[in-house]
């Protein structure tokens, strides 16, 4: 069981699947991010591949995917601003209804007083025989992301007042005078004088 290239490389043909519960296939293949997928921070580039090891079952509501997505991610450490490169692996786990058992499922969720827009899991249905994996990629990898990538764990990050890499200066500080004894450092600094009698 192959993905097919006239229907995308996200596609697969569960025809042998369909309608037959317990019948079970494994699907491996590689393809390219079509786009960014992930956030502005961290995400997998745009034709970086992405290895898709899964397993399909056949169950009475649909097909079962379940399975790892492996690829690189590429971002920028948010506390010193360097690239952060990842590898990433995901396990996902989504049914594919069929179509009359979603609009099933729709229909007694409206009877029983259920507001499909406040559900929080989205239900993917299959396009007769098809399945589109790209969205379920897509939200398994997003939610598996970092919120704040770092490119190590004690990384210092940024001088808040000049920007300094501080792990590359450990000992980087700035004398700060507290702004009511401001007037008085005028004072305290070497004038000519000083300098004539020393």
């Amino acid at each position: 069981m192959a993905a097919h290239e006239q229907d995308g490389p996200w596609v697969l043909d569960t025809r042998e699947l369909v309608r037959r519960p317990g019948t079970m296939r494994r699907a491996s293949w590689t393809v390219e991010a079509p786009e960014r997928i992930g956030s502005d921070v961290v995400a997998i580039p745009p034709g970086r591949e992405v290895e898709l090891d899964l397993r399909l079952e056949s169950v009475v509501e649909g097909v079962l995917v379940s399975g790892t997505v492996r690829s690189s991610t590429s971002g920028t450490c948010v506390r010193c601003l360097d690239p952060v490169e990842e590898n990433l692996e995901v396990e996902l786990q989504e049914l594919f209804a069929y179509p009359e058992r979603a609009a099933h499922h729709q229909q007694v969720a409206g009877t029983s007083g259920r507001d499909d827009e406040t559900e929080d899991e989205e239900q993917y249905v299959l396009d007769g025989d098809l399945m589109d994996l790209e969205e379920v990629v897509r939200d398994a990898v997003v939610t598996a992301l970092p919120f704040q990538p770092v490119c190590r764990d004690d990384c210092p990050g940024l001088c808040s007042q000049c920007g300094a890499r501080l792990a590359d200066d450990p000992d980087h500080h700035h004398d700060v005078i507290d702004p009511r004894w401001s007037a008085l450092a005028s004072l305290a600094a070497p004038t000519d004088d000083d300098e004539k009698r020393n």
